[in-house]
């Protein structure tokens, strides 16, 4: 493989293949970064002598197709994929400026950090994560395949959409997030000395993701600018309407006081509401997790050693509910686990002396599809390793 750009992704990219045997390339405008990414095992800084399965392309939006165009007229790889987290504008260029549609599937891992640069990568990083992919209609079969078979040594889950539908769902679920977290620290440069002494884990929580890189994150808004526009606009509505009611309370006028707070606790409501959407607490498990039960006594201390449990199991423990069984008198902990881990833990638990429930059936995780003529990626693997990889 080949990674061209060497930043939290791409370096990331690197490290999560390295793992499996795969020899990756890495290069990059900035040679530090690209020798930094090697130092710390993502690859090997520096072209490949001949043409490698599969190239990543992990720059800006806005510089996708250009480098790809470059990249693709040296004859880099055989197939070619990137990580932006846009897609419809980078397709466009992609499709105008290659010379070979074929090869390229746009991609776009659900997966990051507040930090950027190589120092900030994870080998981990994508385990369990959704992976997009983007294929266009000229996307061959084999160039598909390849980019299956590095998500799935990623540890990533992969999900085919169109690319506009793509950039639809960012700009609610991350685009504008990040414009609303920027926003409210943006306040805090004119707060006053004293409040900063009363700033808690909430204010943390809210502008925790303003921290991103402002140039790419400017970059990423013009690739993706009229989405994020619609969702900023409704939001917008939201907070004319809340601004009412505060300045209505703030009026203490009586005859408007009830209708004003009823509208500020149906927005709370609301946002409740949207929040049990993204975990799954009232309409089922969110996708790619699975829902287990456990039934713990109620002697004192005796949920304690669950929850440490469900912790090395990579339950996320801020989802877990109890509730009391009256019929059997005992408290029962539920909770949810990827759905790539939910079989190994539902045994993990019954092997402790738990008595963990699964919710709803356990699927198997299959491998990626392979079709003929599309061989897997180059391997330095223990004997066996690569056949086993390789199978549909």
């Amino acid at each position: 493989m080949a990674v061209v750009g060497t930043g939290l992704i791409g370096t990331s990219v690197g490290l999560a293949v390295s793992r499996h045997g795969v020899m990756v390339h890495l290069l990059d405008q900035d040679e530090t970064a690209a020798r930094t990414a090697a130092a710390l095992g993502a690859g090997v800084a520096g072209a490949p002598a001949e043409r490698v399965d599969l190239a990543v392309i992990a720059v800006p939006p806005s510089r996708v197709g250009t480098v790809l165009a470059e990249q693709q007229l040296r004859g880099l790889a055989h197939a070619y994929t990137d990580v932006a987290s846009v897609k419809s504008a980078p397709a466009r260029d992609v499709l105008r400026t290659i010379s070979d549609p074929v090869t390229f599937v746009g991609g776009h891992p659900l997966a990051g950090r507040e930090r950027s640069g190589p120092l900030a990568a994870r080998a981990d990083l994508f385990e369990d994560r959704s992976w997009v992919l983007t294929p266009t209609r000229a996307t061959s079969q084999p160039a598909l395949n390849r980019v299956l078979e590095m998500v799935a040594l990623c540890g990533a889950i992969p999900v085919v959409m169109e690319d506009q539908a793509h950039d639809a769902a960012v700009a609610l679920t991350s685009h504008a997030p990040h414009v609303v977290a920027s926003l409210m620290a943006a306040r805090l440069q004119a707060g006053p000395e004293e409040a900063f002494r009363l700033a808690g884990q909430g204010l943390r929580d809210v502008t925790r993701i303003a921290a991103g890189d402002p140039r790419l994150w400017s970059d990423i808004l013009q690739a993706n600018a009229a989405a994020v526009a619609r969702v900023l606009r409704a939001l917008s509505d939201d907070l004319s309407a809340v601004l009412a009611a505060l300045d209505d309370l703030a009026a203490a006028e009586p005859e408007r006081e009830g209708h004003s707070v009823m509208r500020i606790e149906e927005l709370l409501r609301r946002g409740i509401a949207g929040l049990d959407r993204v975990h799954g607490r009232r309409t089922g498990a969110p996708a790619g997790q699975v829902r287990l039960r456990v039934a713990v006594g109620e002697r004192p201390g005796e949920l304690a050693p669950l929850l440490g449990r469900l912790a090395e199991l990579g339950a996320g423990l801020d989802d877990v509910t109890v509730t009391a069984s009256q019929d059997r008198g005992v408290l029962l902990a539920e909770f949810g686990v990827p759905a790539v881990r939910a079989e190994a833990a539902w045994r993990a638990l019954t092997e402790d002396g738990w008595a963990a429930e699964r919710l709803q059936p356990i699927a198997a995780r299959e491998g990626p599809p392979a079709a003929p003529g599309a061989p897997p990626l180059d391997r330095q693997a223990e004997p066996g390793r690569q056949e086993a990889l390789s199978k549909p």
